[in-house]
């Protein structure tokens, strides 16, 4: 198991390296890639499944934020200011979820234009009229699945702006205000808050199935 860690940090840094010596070119990434085997298609499926785990973990921490959120609301005594600490904790980890669920969503988006656009222009150089209908027919049908992924993925992403908004005002209020008044006062928020994180995570979880779907269909 260490060495397989060891082995995937090592990959990643080359990886990364080598992107900075591309000099941030996305076609000569991909190209070099390619001459050692790992093709557009199979990066895509495997973004898209890393985008649907960060998605998955994304959801567990919206969740778990709400219930800390929850028992603050439910204050019944000891230190506000330990309260005010754990919510503010929960909220970092929420928009670290959230920035690794972007950026996830943007790199599956990038390599699937890649794709997409290789694979027009490969088109053209068929011979053979009835394997280039059928090239072409499989990628119109998966630019359809991708289109109802991607969707679904950014429909997910949009909800979660909402709800860090919620928990970043709680927090700031929170922090200057200390008492046993200013939880009344957040309690009234309790009801949207829980609204709009249901809304998300029902979304995640479509998100989530669309990804499995595309992997199971398009990764074959």
């Amino acid at each position: 198991m260490h060495i397989t860690k060891h082995n995937t940090t090592t990959t990643g840094l080359l990886l990364t390296g080598l992107i900075l010596i591309l000099g941030g070119c996305q076609s000569a990434y991909y190209s070099t890639l390619e001459k050692v085997g790992y093709h557009k298609r199979d990066i895509l499926v495997e973004r898209v499944g890393k985008a649907r785990d960060a998605q998955q973990e994304g959801k567990e921490q919206f969740k778990s934020a709400l219930e800390k959120f929850s028992s603050v609301l439910n204050f019944k005594g000891g230190a506000l200011e330990d309260k005010y600490k754990q919510l503010n904790e929960e909220y970092e980890d929420s928009e670290e979820a959230a920035d690794d669920v972007r950026s996830r969503i943007d790199a599956v988006e990038s390599v699937a234009e890649a794709l997409f656009e290789e694979w027009k222009e490969e088109l053209g150089q068929y011979t053979n009229a009835s394997l280039k209908r059928d090239s072409k027919d499989k990628l119109r049908n998966t630019r359809k699945r991708y289109k109802k992924l991607i969707t679904a993925m950014r429909r997910a992403e949009k909800k979660m702006d909402p709800v860090l908004n919620a928990f970043k005002d709680q927090v700031l209020y929170l922090k200057h205000n200390l008492n046993a008044k200013a939880i009344m006062s957040l309690q009234k928020e309790l009801r949207t808050v829980k609204s709009n994180i249901a809304a998300l995570v029902n979304d995640m979880e479509k998100s989530i199935h669309e990804a499995d779907t595309f992997i199971r269909e398009v990764g074959l």
